[in-house]
């Protein structure tokens, strides 16, 4: 019998791809998504689907009447730039929908058998104070109300963990990139920069484009989840105990990442720049020394061959251009 988990956002870029390794490993996947930002052509076929909101009554009831082996929480609303703008949508979703969830689980008894991977961020809790790369005991300010939104909710599954007996952990991401991520509406550079290049306009470019990130391709950070998801673990106990950073440990400025994707892409377009936008860090990049220990997971790609990989899906997708307009019908003759 094979074993089953559920996928909150496997709809989604990095939850789409979450999914297929778990097909591919032989697992039996559920996915909770109600498609507000995923895509329903990128649910696999073997896959079985519900289009909910991790906020209702009902993807509580599947957590609480299905017997899962792991849920992976993905689900989440993941703008920085809206959570500026309006922090109690982001609170209801990240915090409120990932209690339903974790308050559905504890309530079915089956807390201490059911492995809970959070998605957390690896950037954003840590903020600006400590200079990087952060490790997960590293102190945390974060600068946003997604970032608090994360923080929080780690905070939580520690307190699940201690006092419900549940098993739950958090990884904390790196700038994730890859094929699937939608260049619009969805939080990431490289699909943006793609989507631009594809189309021949300018990249732009918020700051002066020396601020760093740590960009960790797609299929790394998969295999990461399906290793806290599934092997064994310490005891939880605080906080940072049973959270893992996920990068690569490499700092890249967003003028080296633009032009190594213009290097990539075999192309030139102009690179403009913009104020920088607030909530958003000037430095980030995660020491992954801890995962590496523990899960035995290390980072396999590097930035260009992911770029490289990033960019050719994108234009494998891109849509064909529009065909012209027919040519106007003449125009009848004058009747006599």
């Amino acid at each position: 019998m094979s074993r089953r988990v559920l996928v909150t956002g496997g709809a989604g870029f990095i939850g789409s791809n979450v999914c297929d390794l778990f097909l591919r490993e032989g697992w039996s996947v559920d996915i909770i998504d109600n498609l507000s930002s995923g895509k329903r052509a990128n649910v696999p076929a073997a896959a079985t689907f519900h289009e909910i909101d991790i906020r209702s009554d009902e993807a509580a009831k599947l957590v609480a009447g299905a017997a899962y082996d792991a849920i992976v929480h993905l689900a989440a609303q993941i703008d920085v730039r809206r959570s500026v703008d309006d922090p109690v949508y982001d609170a209801s979703v990240n915090i409120l929908g990932t209690l339903n969830l974790l308050e559905a689980l504890r309530k079915s008894g089956r807390g201490a058998s059911t492995r809970f991977a959070f998605s957390s961020t690896g950037g954003a809790i840590y903020g600006d104070f400590a200079p990087p790369p952060n490790f997960e005991n590293t102190h945390k300010e974060p600068d946003s109300p997604y970032a608090i939104a994360k923080l929080s909710v780690e905070y939580f599954l520690a307190y699940y963990a201690r006092i419900h007996q549940l098993d739950t952990v958090a990884v904390r991401f790196g700038n994730v990139y890859g094929p699937r991520q939608d260049p619009h509406g969805e939080a990431g550079v490289v699909a943006i920069f793609c989507g631009r290049i594809l189309a021949g306009r300018p990249l732009t470019i918020f700051g002066d484009g020396l601020q760093t990130r740590d960009y960790v391709h797609v299929h790394d950070v998969a295999s990461a989840i399906f290793r806290v998801a599934t092997g064994p673990l310490p005891a939880p106990s605080g906080v940072n105990e049973r959270s893992y950073n996920v990068g690569t440990g490499v700092a890249t400025s967003v003028v080296d990442l633009a032009n190594t994707l213009l290097s990539a892409a075999g192309t030139t377009v102009p690179i403009e720049f913009a104020p920088k936008r607030p909530g958003e860090l000037q430095d980030s990049c995660l020491n992954v020394d801890k995962a590496k220990a523990v899960l035995g997971w290390a980072p396999r790609m590097s930035l260009a061959e992911g770029l490289a990989n990033t960019f050719s899906w994108s234009a494998s997708v891109k849509p064909a251009p529009a065909p012209a307009p027919a040519p106007a019908p003449a125009a009848a003759a004058a009747r006599a």
